[in-house]
Parts: structure tokens; sequence; C-alpha cells
């Protein structure tokens, strides 16, 4: 059975990891702008999913252990 403590450590583990994970995504991305390719874009847009989908993951593999 899932316990308050793994929800916490859940969305603790969740917000850092995702981030860390889209803050390296968004400064590459303006940077790329900022230099003038328009890739940067690409990594710009990007950043939300993924760090929706390292939530996602972490929550199944919480389900699983469960």
């Amino acid at each position: 059975m899932i316990t308050k403590p793994d929800i916490l450590v859940l969305g603790l583990t969740c917000s850092v990891i995702g981030g860390l994970a889209g803050g390296i995504l968004l400064f590459t991305g303006m940077n790329l702008i900022v230099g003038g390719q328009n890739g940067g874009w690409l990594l710009l847009l990007a950043t939300g999913p993924v760090c929706a989908g390292i939530g996602w993951y972490l929550a199944k593999r919480l389900n699983r252990k469960a």
C-alpha cells in the first residue's frame, strides 16, 4: 500500500529532478535562440512534456512497488 511518506517523497523527487531537467533544457534552448539558431525552440517547447514524463515515470515506478 502506498503511504503518505511515499507520496511526499514522490512529490519532492519529481520536483527536484523535473526542475533540474527543465532548467537544463530551458537554459540550452534559450542559449541557442539568443545565438540565432531556431532549433533552440524545439528544446524550449519540449521542456514541459519532458518534466511531466519524468513525474509520470516515477509515479508508475512507485505504483509497481506497491
